[in-house]
């Protein structure tokens, strides 16, 4: 009989948090699965309308800017602030159609982001998950908001009329 080796939890202080993130990617295109065959309307939730590759756009960037300020903490370097337009804007890009090929592009560029925090938490070690960062957060931390990026994903819903 073969066994499966338990994976620690990412929210303990054995587990990598990177795991946290890696999860949330999964979760993230899980839900994009169901844009496939968009009608081309926009979702309007509060004051911003979504489409699939706003929402993409948007978890990319998001897991990009915290991947760069992973980096720079690391290296004791200060991070450079994010310039992102954010959920205001839609980009006339924002408005293409969404095909299966476009999901096995997201697909590929955010399980590649995901396994990024992964590999770099466990590069860095238990150690550095939790140290002091001073007015940063701790690296655990950044994780734990990552878990928050299916937010983006939400906003455009599924669009399957199976949910």
């Amino acid at each position: 009989m073969t066994m499966t080796p338990a994976v620690a939890d990412p929210h303990t202080s054995d587990g990598n948090p990177g795991l946290i993130v890696s999860a949330a990617v999964d979760r993230c295109l899980e839900i994009a699965e169901s844009w496939l065959g968009w009608d081309g309307r926009p979702v309007h939730r509060g004051e911003n309308v979504w489409t699939p590759y706003k929402a993409l756009r948007r978890i990319t960037d998001h897991l990009l800017d915290h991947l760069a300020e992973v980096e720079a903490l690391l290296a004791g370097a200060p991070t450079i602030p994010d310039r992102w337009h954010g959920r205001t804007l839609t980009l006339d890009s924002d408005w293409a159609r969404f095909t299966e090929p476009d999901l096995d592009e997201a697909r590929s560029r955010l399980t590649r982001l995901g396994q990024l925090y992964v590999l770099r938490y466990a590069a860095a070690g238990p150690a550095a998950w939790d140290a002091d960062r001073g007015d940063a957060w701790t690296l655990r931390t950044i994780a734990e908001h990552l878990a928050e990026v299916v937010w983006y994903a939400e906003q455009m819903g599924s669009l399957s009329t199976a949910d």
